[in-house]
């Protein structure tokens, strides 16, 4: 792959700017008076580390990478942009990705200007790996794979992305916000296999910490150097790399949690089948079921009366009469069933 050929020619040119913290690394300092900071209120006076390096090494080996290969940012969404931002000429390029799936990519192509083409899904949600690929074209710079996908819950089959993989010169990236629930082995694993892949993660969905807002993303460290030279000097603030390491210091706090919600969703979908106003419950590799029920709009509203919210994707493609339900506790998960038994 020739990375050049890919990236916007005033990124690959661009000259980063130099952070305060930059120019001292590797030294042995103690009196800070390059920054502008107020000296009173440490540690929060202070401006965090803009590479995030003590948490980066933290989170390497529990994610089978390099700590080179890894980019933190403000949620996901903050490294889906940059995708944009490094890669895709406003007016000129195109991205392609398959329909229905996580509605970021599309509003971030429509804020950076780009052409955004989606290859519909089959009606068991499975990708077709030849119409994505026809669906590109020479300005095709981007294909982006939710997988499990948002919002339909299902895994990609690793073959079918392997052979995108394979076959686009381009950027493939890989979205696995929900793989964490998912038994399929991570693409995060076959990094230095494909060049051309980035593989987004996020602390908010197995880790529970969707409020610190802290998003990942894994690829070779040619490309993360990119990721580096375009976001934001300090966007990562200290609050959020101190509660991540926390939160890497009680793994099995985190594993309890995600076994409750295995259990849960054991309980949750057979009950739903057994609802008269579903139709069809989808299989899911996530924390989250899609469900097909008789009148979406209506049953959603019931449910808002009774103080329960779900999500209502009946205005998503191919997902008419469709609610999206999060597997909650036992309380709530019993609170959502009771209600809809009582739904007319």
């Amino acid at each position: 792959m020739n990375l050049e050929s890919l990236v916007r020619p005033n990124i690959w040119a661009l000259e980063p700017y130099s952070c305060a913290r930059d120019e001292f690394k590797g030294m042995d300092a103690h009196v800070f008076l390059d920054a502008n900071e107020n000296p009173y209120n440490d540690p929060i006076n202070r401006y965090p580390d803009p590479l995030q390096e003590k948490l980066k090494a933290r989170l390497a080996p529990l994610k089978g990478v390099r700590p080179s290969q890894i980019f933190l940012g403000n949620g996901s969404d903050e490294a889906i942009d940059l995708v944009y931002r490094i890669f895709c000429n406003p007016e000129k390029d195109n991205v392609v990705a398959m329909a229905p799936t996580y509605g970021m990519y599309k509003v971030c192509a429509d804020i950076n200007n780009v052409e955004y083409r989606s290859v519909p899904l089959s009606d068991d949600w499975q990708l077709d790996p030849k119409a994505l690929l026809e669906a590109t074209d020479a300005r095709t710079k981007v294909i982006w794979i939710c997988s499990p996908n948002n919002p339909t819950g299902n895994d990609i089959p690793r073959e079918v992305i392997h052979e995108v993989l394979t076959n686009f010169e381009g950027i493939v990236v890989v979205d696995e916000a929900y793989s964490d629930f998912s038994t399929n082995q991570p693409f995060r694993s076959v990094l230095d296999k494909y060049p051309n892949l980035i593989v987004l993660n996020t602390f908010s969905k197995a880790w529970a910490s969707a409020a610190i807002r802290l998003g990942m993303a894994f690829a070779s460290e040619e490309i993360i150097a990119l990721f580096n030279k375009v976001k934001y000097p300090y966007n990562v603030n200290l609050l959020t790399q101190e509660k991540a390491c926390a939160l890497l210091s009680d793994l099995g706090t985190i594993d309890s949690w995600m076994a409750q919600i295995r259990r849960e969703k054991e309980n949750v979908l057979p009950a739903l089948y057994e609802l008269p106003i579903v139709l069809k419950v989808y299989p899911t590799d996530a924390n989250f079921v899609l469900v097909r029920v008789t009148d979406a709009n209506s049953i959603y509203r019931y449910l808002i009366e009774k103080g329960i919210v779900v999500r209502n994707r009946s205005r998503v493609q191919l997902c008419e009469n469709c609610l999206r339900i999060t597997i909650g506790t036992r309380q709530e998960n019993n609170e959502l069933l009771g209600a809809l038994r009582f739904y007319k």
